[in-house]
């Protein structure tokens, strides 16, 4: 079988020449030679077969003729001019992005273009006089661009780049290098006349130098440690604040009574360090979104049906919010019901799988009750609206509380658990040693309270999570499991219940499996068949047309499709009917089912009223699935908690560890309630789903995980986005995350080692400026150091695994 020349398809329909090149349809034929007459030919030099098929998009994009929305789309407008912004989720290669930025040798009228391939978006300066942004927007779809609109877009909202942290890193880190710089002939005790002269000077501008590195670049940890205190708590940042206040308090004092240089070098690099730390431990995939919701799935704008002046019924394009209750909008073939309605007109075949879980298509007739979320397969609907888009059953569950909550869990990091005893054990040493001083020599008692203090600071202890949780977090990324923070990674080594959707989680989103029971058809059946589902649109038919050989195509006689029950088509006198069993069998003379396809998808069929047997559809589960169960079934309660129906239970008990639970027919509000249930009995829950219908369970668990086949693509809010080629690790990700704990633990041994020897030369009443200046940034630089190397060697271990 050839291949597309453009896109690298199979071409399964036909195929068609062009220069001796095969195309599999004449959309790819067309943008090939769209291309090469616009001098656009080295596209295809860059990658091989790079393109995109281009799809049918007919009256899909007729809603920009609306000034309204498309001035909703737009970033900016000025006269002629207009810069619009799209995401193009088919971006994916050097090709792709070099003819989007050529987009004017395609159109005169695009003035610049410019592609983000990270956020799989494209920016565009038109002049939109020339040329409209419907047009702009068919030019991309004609070429395999088509954007992605939804409803998210009409109240687009700025982003928001927070670079305080930056900011306050830079303050710090200018401070830190120059009271270092101004430090070091007090370090050597150098003795010169212009030194000495000039020492008062070089001791206050390093006390001006660290004013703005305590007030501004620390002011966090001062935050955060007065929260602490008025919840009763004492977290890490309670130690780091007492430290930065004692060395500041500590080294104005000393400056001011002439007692010596003071402590400004270890506390500017204190601070530099905890905030190179949080800068590292910041990384983030801006290109992903985390917080999506039910508006990044439903379409901008609807076609609403209204009565002009002559009481003629005419078509207008109006956005999803200005749809009311008794409105009457038309839905086509393959778009999505935003709105609870009722069927007025068409035959209605309405996939719910990615908001119900089900996946079986739902055959509604006229009068029947449609919810949002569906996407209708199946011609043109009329249908009467019920209820507003923000009242929808579906935008309910948004409603939940759940989803307006800050979500701060009573997750306590290791850090902080041992932040109290920490806190307690270093203010006792420093009463103790300050009340045996004042004992035996109270001029020291004060230097020594002071010291313990300083020295005690658990700067190193606050950097070990931050450096081996942010190295973690790139080695995740680099293994496509693209975390929102990396709290999420220490949180996945305390999870003990691990619950599985079922379709598009565990089931893959690239197609089915097939089996055929029955009586053999002969090659003539067989030849009349593919010809017969070649001519439907229905989607179990194009289906089974893909998975099945192609046989000689036949020009069929007579050709019958009858919605939501099958069809008929004759060729040479020669009858078939494909369909449900109860059309197929019509006229058969069966009464029962001779083969067992009972809750299961399947295709019958029936040649001159002739019962001859059915092709059984059977989801196709993810390769690895069963080792990641059995795996995770070692150490974790596993649970499978479905939308769909349990017509696969049997199977899919084979291949998941005894004793799994699992649950079918769960309403997305079921599934929040049951992952709240289980909260409720102490479990450290992780949610891992794909659609809309798992959005409440995602928000409710400690971790939400969307799978996804591609992550530019809808995901429902989560904690984390994991590539759908890398499920078959996940148990390695739960490995990596305890890993990381044991390595946070052995760094705060040895910071402990640190402070042992810190507080060695503190309680003492040895603790010159000098040594501080020394033993501080080792114990800071050695933590980094051994977390790189530590998260290094086990990360290395799973990338090669």
């Amino acid at each position: 079988m050839e291949h597309c020349s453009h896109c690298g398809e199979s071409c399964k329909d036909e195929t068609i020449y062009l220069e001796e090149m095969p195309f599999c349809c004449n959309g790819c034929k067309t943008v090939y030679e769209l291309l090469h007459e616009n001098d656009l030919s080295y596209y295809y030099e860059l990658e091989k077969t790079p393109g995109v098929s281009p799809r049918e998009f007919e009256h899909k994009f007729d809603f920009l003729d609306n000034e309204a929305i498309a001035e909703k789309l737009l970033e900016f407008r000025d006269g002629h001019t207009s810069v619009v912004s799209f995401l193009i989720p088919s971006i994916h290669c050097s090709s792709c992005i070099w003819v989007l930025e050529n987009l004017n040798k395609l159109q005169p009228a695009v003035l610049a273009s410019q592609v983000n391939f990270p956020e799989k978006t494209i920016r565009i300066t038109f002049n939109s006089e020339k040329y409209s942004l419907k047009n702009l927007v068919k030019l991309l779809g004609r070429i395999g661009y088509e954007p992605y609109i939804s409803l998210e877009d009409s109240k687009k909202k700025k982003r928001y780049i927070d670079r305080s942290l930056i900011y306050k890193l830079g303050v710090a880190g200018f401070a830190f290098g120059n009271i270092m710089f101004l430090s070091f002939p007090e370090y050597f005790e150098v003795s010169e006349f212009w030194l000495d002269r000039f020492k008062p000077m070089f001791r206050w501008l390093m006390f001006t130098f660290s004013v703005p590195v305590v007030f501004y670049s620390a002011q966090d940890y001062f935050i955060s440690a007065v929260k602490g205190l008025r919840s009763k708590i004492l977290n890490i940042d309670v130690p780091i604040a007492l430290g930065i206040i004692v060395l500041f308090i500590r080294s104005t004092m000393e400056i001011v009574f002439d007692w010596g240089t003071g402590f400004f070098d270890s506390l500017t690099g204190l601070v530099f360090f905890l905030l190179v730390g949080k800068f590292f431990q910041q990384k983030t995939y801006s290109y992903l979104s985390f917080e999506r919701d039910y508006k990044s799935y439903f379409p901008i704008a609807v076609t609403r049906l209204k009565k002009n002046s002559s009481e003629e019924i005419e078509e207008e394009q109006v956005e999803v919010y200005d749809v009311k209750q008794g409105d009457r909008i038309l839905v086509r073939n393959n778009e999505l019901l935003p709105v609870d309605a009722i069927l007025i007109k068409g035959n209605a075949l309405i996939d719910y799988s990615f908001v119900t879980g089900e996946s079986e298509l739902v055959t509604r007739k006229s009068g029947d009750k449609l919810f949002a979320g569906g996407k209708q397969q199946a011609g043109v609907l009329e249908v009467e609206v019920l209820k507003p888009v923000e009242q929808s059953y579906l935008t309910q569950l948004w409603s939940n509380e759940v989803f307006d909550a800050d979500r701060q869990s009573p997750f306590q990091s290791f850090t902080d658990s041992i932040s109290k005893r920490f806190t307690i054990a270093i203010l006792t040493i420093a009463f103790v040693a300050t009340l045996f001083w004042l004992l035996y020599d109270p001029y020291k008692a004060f230097n020594v309270f002071t010291a313990v203090l300083i020295v005690a600071c658990p700067c190193a202890i606050a950097l070990s999570a931050p450096f081996t949780l942010g190295n973690l977090l790139r080695i995740f990324g680099r293994m496509k499991f693209y975390v929102k923070e990396a709290s999420v990674i220490e949180k996945m080594a305390s999870i003990d219940t691990v619950v599985f959707d079922k379709t598009g989680t565990l089931t893959s989103g690239n197609g089915s499996s097939m089996t055929y029971e029955g009586i053999a058809l002969t090659q003539e059946e067989e030849e009349i068949l593919t010809s017969t589902l070649r001519a439907s649109n229905h989607p179990l038919s194009r289906s089974l047309y893909e998975m099945l050989d192609v046989h000689n195509i036949k020009t069929l006689d007579a050709f019958e499709e009858h919605a939501g029950e099958g069809m008929t088509a004759s060729v040479d006198n020669q009858l078939i009917k494909i369909g449900s069993y109860n059309f197929v069998s019509e006229g058969s003379g069966l009464d029962d089912r001779p083969f067992e396809s009972i809750d299961k998808t399947a295709v019958h069929i029936s040649s001159n009223n002739l019962y001859k047997g059915c092709y059984i559809f059977q989801n196709e589960y993810r390769d690895g699935m069963n080792e990641v169960m059995d795996q995770l079934s070692e150490d974790k309660e596993l649970i499978v908690l479905s939308g769909d129906n349990d017509g696969d239970r049997e199977r899919l008990s084979r291949l998941i560890p005894e004793g799994t639970k699992m649950y079918f027919n769960q309403k997305p509000e079921d599934k929040l309630r049951f992952i709240d249930s289980l909260q409720g009995k102490g479990k450290k829950v992780m949610m891992v789903g794909d659609g809309l219908n798992d959005a409440g369970a995602l928000q409710q668990s400690e971790i939400g995980v969307a799978i996804a086949e591609n992550v530019n693509v809808f995901t429902p809010a989560c904690d984390g986005i994991l590539d759908a080629s890398m499920f078959g690790s996940m148990v390695d990700f739960f490995r990596l995350s305890k890993s990381g704990i044991r390595i946070i633990k052995w760094s705060f041994v040895l910071s402990l080692v640190y402070n042992v020897v810190g507080l060695g030369f503190a309680v003492t009443g040895h603790l010159a400026p000098v040594v501080a200046a020394i033993l501080m940034p080792l114990s800071s630089i050695s933590i980094v150091v051994f977390t790189t190397i530590a998260t290094r060697f086990y990360g290395d271990r799973f990338l090669k695994k």
